[in-house]
């Protein structure tokens, strides 16, 4: 069984489809990778950040992007925030968001 995609809001999902064509074409790659292979998928594609987050590890020729997910019951993994990388370091602030989401996700999950 494949696992089920979701996004935290439109807002998230709206800002990675605002990401460069080539970026966004290997999030898309990624993303089926990440739907045939769920908890399975690792490096290169996909980093554990500790605490139950992930991030996807997106590039481009137009760029280099995250992708910050988790998972929750049955199968599902949610899309919890984004950014196109500027330095070699993720920003704390950037990790900070998607893991304050991603409690709050674990929270409510059903």
């Amino acid at each position: 069984m494949n696992w089920t995609i979701f996004y935290y809001n439109e807002k998230v999902k709206a800002e990675i489809f605002l990401w460069p064509s080539t970026v966004l074409a290997d999030f898309r790659r990624l993303l089926t990778l990440l739907e045939e292979n769920g908890a399975d998928l690792r490096m290169p594609h996909s980093r554990a950040m500790g605490s139950g987050l992930f991030e996807l590890r997106c590039k481009g020729s137009d760029g280099i992007a995250r992708v910050f997910y988790g998972y929750m019951s049955k199968k599902r993994i949610i899309i919890l925030h984004s950014f196109i990388k500027k330095t070699q370091e993720t920003p704390q602030r950037e990790l900070n968001k998607a893991q304050t989401r991603l409690r709050e996700i674990q929270e409510n999950d059903c």
